[in-house]
């Protein structure tokens, strides 16, 4: 096995890189990273004795580039919404429209959120092989998939958001 292995799965990075960024472009500039990554890294992988295993490699080493890419931009982000604030729109049908979209709903949902709901509804990953591709125990997986999940049907069918209150109690 080699590194040209890796040509069927271009088209699921993809797809998964497009709905991490919202962007075309970004997320062609992901994939040439993500497959970039695995070139240089190619030793590292170790397939597992049925052979499979190399989707789930790829999809870690483009999570891992996305969080890098994310956490570099954060100070970026932080000036352009001071910059940006609008005006709290009080018309509570104005959005009904962008709220159906999924595309809009998903890039609602937090990273977290948002990245464990793609890798095991849109890229049909196993809880294991999602954990894996996180780095997080499988129950923190099934956790944020069941949140994910319920937040998209709030902004899919136009529920107002619910506001979470802490649960812990504060004693002085």
């Amino acid at each position: 096995m080699g590194p040209e292995d890796t040509l069927p799965h271009i088209p699921r990075l993809r797809r998964y890189a497009r709905l991490l960024t919202g962007d075309a472009s970004r997320a062609d500039d992901l994939v040439q990273d993500t497959l970039e990554r695995a070139c240089h890294k190619w030793p590292l992988w170790k397939p597992r004795p049925d052979g499979s295993g190399l989707r789930a490699w790829l999809l870690s080493l483009m999570h891992n580039l996305h969080l890098n890419q994310v956490r570099d931009q954060v100070h970026e982000r932080d000036t352009v919404e001071l910059e940006e604030r609008h005006e709290p729109s009080h018309d509570p049908l104005a959005r009904v429209p962008e709220r159906l979209d999924l595309e809009h709903a998903l890039a609602e949902l937090s990273p977290v959120l948002r990245e464990t709901v793609l890798l095991v509804c849109v890229e049909e990953l196993s809880y294991t092989e999602a954990a894996q591709v996180l780095g997080v125990p499988v129950g923190t997986v099934m956790s944020r998939l069941s949140r994910g999940r319920e937040q998209l049907r709030r902004l899919t069918s136009g529920e107002p958001p619910t506001a979470v209150t802490p649960r812990l109690k504060i004693v002085a």
